[in-house]
C-alpha cells in the first residue's frame, strides 16, 4: 500500500535539510523563505531487520523491503487559511498525505533566521495548528450550511443528528482545538465527519530539530513542547537534521552504527521516524519468501489474508483460496519453509484469519 507522510513547518526549521537527509531526493535547501516550491517527494527504505535474517536464510535472488513515500510541502506563515504565502498550495498538497510529519525547530543558532524573530516551537506548532483548523472549520461550516435545510424541514432524525456533530466540531475547532481530538463514535466519523477529509484529523508526529548535544535527552525548548502536546494523541521524536545529513552520506553501515553509538543512539532519526510513523498509521508488515525474492509487504493491522493478499495483486483477493502461514520467529529457529513444514509450524489458513506483524505468507489463489 502506498503510504505518505507530509514533512510541514514554518521556514527556517530545517523541514527541508531533514527532508534531503530522509530520502534520495534533493530539495533546495537554503536560508530564506520559501525555497520549496513545489512538493518534493523522497522514496525511504523501511528499515526492517528481520529482512536482513530472512535473506541469509532464503539467499535469494533479490531482497524488497517496503518504503514510504516524503513529500516535502512549502513552508507556511500566518494567513494561509486565507491565501498568504503559499497557503493554498499548502493545504492543497497536505490533504492528499496520511500522516503529517511536523518539523519543529528547537535549537538556539543567531547564523539561522527566524521568520518570527526568536525560537519559539510552542509559539510555531500554534502558528500551523490555527491555519489548519480555520481550514477545516471552513469546511465544516460548509456542509452545515449544506445540511441544515435538510435537517430541519425534512425531519429526518440521521439528519439531524449528523447537524448536532457537525456543530459540535465547530465550536471545537472555535477553541482552537484539532479534529484528532474530537470524541466522536466510529460510526458517526464515517457517517459525518470523514467525507470532509479534515487535515488536523491526521495523525501526527511532532519531530524537534535540535543541536547535536540535545538529541538525546533534549533541552529547554523541547520541555516546552512537550509540555504544550501532552493531551494530543502525538508523537514527539527528537532529531538532528544535521546528524542525519551526515549520517545519510555515510557509504558502510559499521560506520553510520560506530557514529550514532558515539553519540549515545542506537538507531537514526530516518529509523525512529519510519517506525513512530508506523504505530500512528497502526500499520504492520508481512513477508513474502522464496528464492527468487525476499520481500516485505505493509498492511493495517487487522487486515484478513484475502485483503492481505491483494497488497500484492487484486488478482490475489479476488481469487484467494487460502493462505500458508510461518511466524518468523519458527522461520528463524528452523531455517527454512521445509523444516518448518516437517515440524508442523506452518499454518494453512483461510479468508478469516487475521495477518500478525511478521507472518511469512504463501497464497493460493485462482481467477
Amino acid at each position: 500500500m502506498a503510504l505518505q507522510a507530509g514533512i510541514v513547518g514554518l521556514p527556517n526549521v530545517g523541514k527541508s535539510t531533514l527532508f534531503n537527509a530522509l530520502s534520495n531526493a534533493k530539495a533546495q535547501a537554503a536560508n530564506f523563505p520559501f525555497c520549496t516550491i513545489e512538493p518534493n517527494v523522497g522514496v525511504i527504505t523501511v528499515p526492517d531487520e528481520r529482512l536482513i535474517e530472512l535473506e541469509k536464510l532464503v539467499k535469494p535472488n533479490k531482497v524488497v523491503p517496503t518504503t514510504v513515500e516524503i513529500v516535502d510541502i512549502a513552508g507556511l506563515v500566518k494567513g494561509a487559511s486565507k491565501g498568504e504565502g503559499l497557503g493554498n498550495q499548502f493545504l492543497g498538497n497536505i490533504r492528499s498525505t496520511d500522516a503529517i510529519i511536523h518539523v519543529l525547530r528547537c535549537f538556539d543558532d543567531d547564523n539561522v533566521i527566524h521568520v518570527d524573530g526568536s525560537v519559539n516551537p510552542v509559539r510555531d506548532k500554534e502558528i500551523i495548528d490555527i491555519e489548519l483548523q480555520l481550514k477545516d472549520l471552513e469546511s465544516v461550516e460548509k456542509k452545515i450550511s449544506r445540511s441544515e435545510k435538510q435537517a430541519r424541514t425534512g425531519g429526518d432524525k440521521e439528519a439531524l443528528r449528523g447537524l448536532e456533530i457537525l456543530q459540535t466540531l465547530k465550536a471545537h475547532f472555535e477553541q482552537g482545538k484539532n479534529a484528532r481530538a474530537f470524541e466522536v463514535t466510529p460510526e458517526d466519523k464515517a457517517k459525518h465527519i470523514d467525507d470532509l477529509f479534515l487535515l488536523t484529523i491526521k495523525p501526527v508526529i511532532y519531530v524537534c530539530n535540535v543541536d547535536e548535544k540535545s538529541v538525546v535527552s533534549g533541552n529547554k525548548h523541547t520541555d516546552a513542547l512537550k509540555e504544550a502536546v501532552k493531551q494530543e494523541k502525538a508523537e514527539i521524536l527528537f532529531v538532528s537534521a544535521a546528524i542525519e545529513s551526515e549520517i545519510a552520506v555515510m557509504e558502510s553501515y559499521d560506520d553510520r552504527q560506530m557514529f550514532l553509538e558515539d553519540l549515545g543512539l542506537h538507531e537514526s532519526g530516518a529509523a525512529r521516524l519510519i517506525k513512530s510513523t508506523y504505530r500512528i498509521l497502526n500499520l504492520a508488515t508481512y513477508f513474502t519468501a522464496g528464492v527468487q525474492e525476499v520481500r516485505a509487504w505493509t498492511i493495517t493491522k487487522g487486515m484478513l489474508a484475502p485483503q492481505a493478499a491483494g497488497v500484492i495483486h487484486t488478482d490475489f483477493e479476488k481469487g484467494f483460496i487460502r493462505a500458508e502461514v510461518i511466524k518468523y520467529t519458527d522461520f528463524v529457529k528452523l531455517g527454512s519453509e521445509a523444516a518448518c513444514r516437517d515440524a508442523g509450524k506452518l499454518a494453512v489458513q483461510g479468508k478469516d484469519y487475521i495477518v500478525e506483524d511478521g507472518d511469512i505468507m504463501h497464497f493460493r489463489f485462482n481467477v
